[in-house]
C-alpha cells in the first residue's frame, strides 16, 4: 500500500509560500503521492432554480495543471495525481499538451485520473456537451495516447479531428490514466483502457461489488487484476488511530494499492496543523 495526501483545495489559500510549505512538508513526511481535485466553475446558489450541489462558487478549487507546474518546481519525488480531471468538459488536445508539459517539468511524476463529472452547469459554461460525456471520454483517451506517442498524426473520430499535427514537447512516457466513477460502463472502460481505478466510496459491500466486476472485466480483456491500481481515499476528520487502521485494513483486503488522506474540513487552522494531522494519520496506518 502506498500512502498519499489530498491537496486541501478550499483551505490552503492562494499564498504560494503556503502551497510550497504544504507540499514540501507532505513529501518530507514520506507521502508518495498528492491528489488534487478539479472543478473549473462553481454555481451561484442564487441562480434561477437555486442550487443544491455539493459545492458552489464559494468553494475554491486550484486549477490542477497550473498548480502541478508550481508544485513540480518545489518538490522532487512526490507523484502528482488528478483525482479526477473532468475530461469531457475540456479540449482533448489541450489536455494532452498540458499533461505532457507537467510530466516533463516534474520528471515523469504525473498520473492522470479522469472522470466524467456531474455538474451540468460547469459543462454549459465550458461549451461542452453533458449528454454524451461518457462516450466522448473513451475517444479522448484514445486521442490523448496517440498525441503523447506520435509527433504528427491524423485522427478521425466521432468527436475529434486532427489532420497531420501533434504536440511538442512530448511527455517523457505514456502518462498513466486512471478512471474515477463507479457506474458499470465506467468500470468496463477502466478495465479496457485504464491503469487503475479511483473510487469515491467507503470499503463496503458496494466497493467489493465494483472490484469484483473490475476483476471480471479485466479478465475478459486478458489483463491481471494484480497489475491494476486502486486509489482509495480516507478522511482525517472524525477518525482516530483505531478507525484509520480498520479503514486501511478493509481497503487492503479489497486489493487497494494506494490510500490518500484528506485533512480538509477538520477545523485545522493553518498549514502546520494540516501537516501535523497528516503525520498522525500516516504514523497510525504505517504501524
Amino acid at each position: 500500500m502506498e500512502y498519499g495526501i489530498v491537496f486541501p483545495h478550499n483551505e490552503i489559500g492562494v499564498d504560494p509560500s503556503a502551497v510550497r510549505e504544504f507540499v514540501q512538508g507532505a513529501e518530507g513526511l514520506g507521502f508518495t503521492h498528492l491528489l488534487i481535485y478539479d472543478h473549473v466553475l462553481g454555481a451561484d446558489a442564487k441562480r434561477p432554480g437555486g442550487w443544491s450541489g455539493p459545492y458552489d462558487k464559494d468553494v475554491a478549487f486550484h486549477e490542477p495543471f497550473v498548480t502541478f507546474g508550481f508544485i513540480a518546481a518545489v518538490t522532487k519525488r512526490i507523484e502528482l495525481v488528478t483525482a479526477v480531471l473532468v475530461l469531457p468538459q475540456r479540449q482533448t488536445a489541450l489536455v494532452a499538451k498540458q499533461a505532457a508539459e507537467v510530466d516533463q517539468l516534474s520528471g515523469g511524476r504525473l498520473r492522470l485520473g479522469i472522470g466524467t463529472g456531474w455538474n451540468e452547469v460547469e459543462y454549459e459554461g465550458l461549451g461542452a456537451s453533458f449528454r454524451d460525456r461518457g462516450r466522448r471520454q473513451e475517444e479522448q483517451v484514445e486521442l490523448l495516447r496517440a498525441l503523447w506517442r506520435e509527433g504528427s498524426l491524423t485522427f478521425r473520430g466521432k468527436y475529434h479531428t486532427v489532420t497531420q499535427a501533434g504536440i511538442n514537447p512530448l511527455p517523457r512516457r505514456e502518462i498513466p490514466i486512471w478512471f474515477g466513477g463507479s457506474v458499470d460502463p465506467l468500470l468496463r472502460r477502466a478495465a479496457r483502457l485504464g491503469q487503475g481505478w479511483l473510487p469515491i466510496m467507503s470499503p463496503n459491500d458496494a466497493a467489493k461489488e465494483a472490484i469484483d466486476k473490475l476483476k471480471g472485466y479485466l479478465a475478459a480483456e486478458s489483463r491481471r487484476f494484480e497489475d491494476f491500481g486502486i486509489q482509495a481515499q480516507a478522511q482525517y476528520r472524525g477518525g482516530d488511530v483505531d478507525r484509520w487502521r480498520r479503514h486501511r485494513d478493509r481497503w487492503d483486503a479489497l486489493g487497494a494499492t494506494h490510500l490518500s488522506v484528506a485533512t480538509q474540513s477538520a477545523e485545522l487552522a493553518n498549514v502546520a496543523d494540516h501537516l501535523r494531522a497528516a503525520e498522525r494519520y500516516l504514523s497510525a496506518v504505517r504501524s
